[in-house]
């Protein structure tokens, strides 16, 4: 009878543990999975090297620098040649760590005192010294590699390329919106926390976190990027303005060589700056072009027949449209002038009865086919359409072909302005302004993406005669900058009011001055804008064309593309 009692409590024992056993694994053996899944890797931790950001001429912009991280672990804390199951005290450990890294012993026992768990000793540490941690041979402390993104040029590209946080998902620019093109082809391995907080990386295969040798390359040019930032920060300060751009672009293909913006920060220490200096404002932010938005209205004037190359319109100083009374700056009255002399005085009269004779639904319909309202098709992130009044509103009163015809009452980036700009130089052809070359290994490109056709919008024609008109007018200018046109250039200055509060502030002003070059078979457009200037006479010409010529000086002394003589008178 005893035996038989013996027996049933051993089967009643092995039917409890077998009945548990189907609990757990069939019956909760998902939920279990998932939460040591969850207990052993919180979150998942990149730990490829991400692809370098080069330039034209391949100089780094952004790249990966590895670095090695120190962990210690201290209840496994143990020298080489201990015997089995001998601990050293946390004491011991720094006084063999404090001279590979260079901290002070008590700096270090400070630390591991106490320590049950693994803790994350330091970081940010060279590989040299990782390596000579490792060579220590001490059991309980690992050196963990892992890369570190590093931005060379500082606040230099920080609009264009972006940064990532610590980490390591991007947040903003080329980082963001390139981000599949810079990660690299094997899947990121993942790092595992043991029962004691250990960590240990799973799957990780020999060179998982090796360079593939690709770069993405950009367009963009170092040199001149540099000679950009240089002129606008002296501008910047001179005019105590809030913020500015200088643009490059190759009026063929629509490479951007230069994309300088201000205020700018450091990717590399991102968290010390004004989140709202993240945004590529010449990209998404709006504005009234003002001034160099006439060389465009004249193109459109001559496609339509309204004017001729030798046409001439009487400058009276003020012109009344409906209720509405426009003046030239300053009230100045010019008299019967040239359509040259209507871009070298910056005539808004002339301008004003140049397009009136267009009828509104024609010149709105110009306006739309300059795809104002659409955004720009480019590769940078952020890219915002203009503001153009709807058809009915654009009829509805001739005020606003006015204000148009000489770039008020419209809005676009500077971005937008460069590209139609560029649509004047190439002979009448829209192009795609770009940044990215494409992927290349460190011989040659690999993969670059295809460029859309362009659009025509001008005929050639009608651009060669505005190029001719403003390379007149940037010789006949006497603006107070006249002296430092070291170079003949296509030009055009502008001095846009700001709109605040339903109206014009007169004390906020846009100046801005656009450049093609050379005048006789442009390759480059440049493009500079800076936005509230603080003095006295804060114009276009004396604000921004000084800086775009420091700029245009750069190109020619960079690559030659300008003859060395033939200044401007």
């Amino acid at each position: 009878m005893r035996l038989v009692v013996v027996f049933l409590l051993l089967l009643l024992s092995v039917l409890g543990l077998a009945g548990r056993l189907f609990w757990l694994q069939l019956v909760q053996g998902d939920v279990l999975a998932q939460q040591a899944r969850s207990r052993q890797a919180p979150a998942t931790k990149l730990l490829a090297v991400r692809r370098p950001i080069v330039d034209r001429q391949g100089d780094v912009l952004a790249w990966d620098e590895m670095r090695a991280r120190i962990w210690a672990h201290p209840v496994y804390f143990q020298f080489p040649g201990d015997r089995d199951g001998q601990r050293r005290s946390a004491a011991e450990v720094s006084q063999r760590l404090a001279p590979v890294l260079s901290r002070s012993a008590a700096e270090l026992e400070q630390r591991l005192s106490g320590q049950v768990g693994s803790i994350r000793l330091l970081e940010h540490l060279s590989l040299e010294k990782g390596e000579l941690v490792k060579a220590l041979g001490i059991s309980g402390i690992d050196v963990e590699i892992y890369p570190q993104r590093r931005y060379p040029q500082g606040e230099l590209f920080a609009n264009v390329v972006g940064f990532l946080n610590l980490e390591r998902q991007p947040q903003a620019g080329l980082e963001l919106s390139r981000n599949a093109q810079l990660r690299q082809g094997e899947p990121s391995p993942r790092l595992l926390g043991g029962g004691d907080t250990a960590v240990l990386p799973v799957n990780l295969s020999m060179g998982a976190i090796t360079d593939d040798a690709m770069q993405l390359q950009l367009s963009l040019d170092a040199r001149l990027q540099r000679a950009a930032y240089t002129a606008l920060a002296a501008a910047m300060e001179q005019w105590t303005a809030a913020r500015g751009a200088v643009m490059v672009m190759d009026v063929q293909n629509g490479e951007l060589l230069a994309l300088a913006s201000q205020p700018s920060f450091d990717p590399s220490r991102f968290w010390q700056a004004d989140p709202r200096h993240f945004r590529g404002w010449p990209v998404e932010d709006l504005y009234e072009p003002g001034s160099t938005f006439k060389p465009i209205n004249l193109a459109i004037a001559l496609e339509e027949g309204l004017i001729h190359e030798n046409s001439t319109v009487h400058d009276t100083g003020s012109v009344v449209v409906e209720s509405w009374t426009l003046h030239n700056n300053q009230d100045q009255v010019h008299g019967v002038i040239t359509m040259p002399q209507v871009l070298q005085v910056s005539s808004n009269v002339g301008m004003v009865k140049t397009m009136l004779r267009l009828s509104r639904e024609r010149y709105w319909q110009w306006l739309h086919k300059l795809e104002i309202e659409q955004a720009p098709d480019t590769d940078l992130p952020g890219a915002t359409a203009g503001q153009l009044k709807s058809l009915q509103v654009f009829r509805s009163n001739p005020i606003h072909a006015a204000t148009a015809s000489f770039g008020q009452g419209i809005a676009l980036t500077p971005l937008k302005l460069l590209q139609l700009h560029a649509a004047l130089a190439n002979g009448g052809w829209l192009v795609r302004p770009h940044v990215v070359q494409g992927l290349r290994n460190r011989d040659a490109m690999v993969a670059t993406p295809p460029l859309p056709q362009r659009k025509r919008i001008f005929q050639e024609a009608s651009t060669a005669t505005v190029r001719n008109w403003m390379a007149s007018a940037a010789r006949l200018a006497q603006a107070p900058g006249a002296g430092i046109h070291l170079h003949p250039v296509a030009g055009k200055t502008g001095t846009s009011q700001k709109a605040r509060l339903g109206g014009y502030d007169p004390d906020a002003v846009t100046t801005s001055f656009v450049a093609h070059l050379p005048t006789d078979q442009p390759r480059f457009v440049v493009l500079a804008v800076v936005d509230e200037p603080r003095g006295e006479e804060t114009y276009g010409a004396t604000v921004a064309l000084p800086v775009a010529y420091r700029v245009i000086d750069s190109i020619m002394a960079l690559d030659n593309l300008l003859p060395a003589h033939g200044a401007a008178s």
